[in-house]
């Protein structure tokens, strides 16, 4: 009876040692080997569990043995919920920190821009260059990317809304993209049932091409609305829509790219996109629109316009007749197109 009592009570001791250390070390600040900013940055791939989030994280620079981060983790029931991502710390974190970090998915953010304007092949090379994106689309082509996200359009351009995305480290461009194309569908959604019914347009895919068109030709936003309403009003009078940007596009998708110059002969190049050469709407956005141009080309204001030419300050002048406007062009551009 007496060893008895004597097992019980070095086991105690020991219990209570023991449980005393786990305190000490799950309380302790974890010596990092660090930058000179004093953080730390590290990566949990999703699957590797605690044992193998306690090597990443000594791996990265987390000075301790990560048995003893596996252990804790096991003794407080915690070591089935870590969560992948990216992740950062400082000087005086401790242990006991981190596991709740990495339980509860405190992952660190960074963000990239898509900006009004921009095509889907920059949007791609954006992505591509993100050091914080995990690039899953690489050797996908355009319609593979399309089949991922669900997206039943044949073409991605404009697909897109333009905004700044937060996003966890090493989170998937698709995932970024899937946001995006959420994004730009909601919004034109809420603008197209909110649209003037007159508008020359049979489907919110059309009034997109549309908002393309004024979001390329757009120089300073007070002239968005009167520039909406010249090609809408030329779309309903079965005029050319003659706008630039549209044949620059189709230069980009042929063996000739645009070099900064348009031509006489870039005019005269059939493309599906040379509004010189055919009638309507080309077949796809040509950029990413932003809300501003969505909404001119659904709400445009009422005018009688039908041409207009840059003024070279950004601004516009804008005609009712082909005489006054080439009066603006003689007077602005020389030779100019409106």
């Amino acid at each position: 009876m007496r060893l008895f009592k004597q097992l019980f009570l070095l086991c105690l001791l020991g219990a209570i040692g023991f449980s005393g250390w786990m305190a000490w070390f799950a309380s302790a600040a974890v010596p990092l080997k660090v930058n000179p900013q004093g953080r730390l940055d590290f990566d949990i791939r999703p699957g590797l569990g605690l044992k193998g989030a306690a090597q990443a994280m000594a791996t990265a620079g987390v000075d301790f043995a990560p048995w003893q981060f596996a252990l804790l983790g096991r003794l407080a029931g915690m070591d089935r919920n870590i969560k992948a991502g990216s992740y950062e710390v400082g000087s005086g974190t401790t242990p006991w920190d981190l596991l709740k970090k990495l339980t509860a998915g405190d992952v660190t953010q960074t963000e990239i821009v898509f900006v009004e304007g921009r095509t889907f092949r920059e949007l791609r090379a954006q992505l591509n260059a993100h050091p914080d994106v995990r690039h899953d689309s690489a050797g996908l082509s355009n319609a593979d990317i399309l089949q991922h996200l669900g997206a039943p359009e044949p073409h991605p351009e404009g697909l897109f809304f333009p905004d700044t995305y937060l996003f966890a480290k090493q989170s998937s461009d698709l995932d970024i993209l899937r946001r995006a194309h959420g994004a730009l569908l909601r919004r034109l959604a809420t603008e197209w049932e909110s649209r003037d019914p007159s508008m020359p347009y049979k489907t919110p895919y059309e009034a997109l091409i549309m908002a393309s068109i004024v979001e390329k030709e757009t120089g300073t936003p007070a002239d968005r609305g009167k520039v909406a309403s010249v090609f809408v009003n030329r779309l309903r009078r079965g005029m050319l829509l003659q706008t630039d940007p549209t044949v620059i596009y189709g230069m980009g998708q042929g063996p000739y790219g645009f070099d900064g110059n348009i031509r006489k002969r870039d005019l005269t190049t059939d493309t599906p996109w040379n509004t010189y050469t055919r009638a309507g709407l080309p077949p796809t956005p040509i950029a990413l629109p932003g809300m501003a141009s969505i909404q001119a080309a659904l709400r445009p204001p009422p005018t009688d316009f039908l041409y207009f030419v840059a003024r070279g300050d950004g601004s516009s002048v804008f005609s009712r007749t082909l005489e006054e406007h080439n009066r603006a062009v003689n007077k602005y551009q020389r030779g100019g197109r409106g």
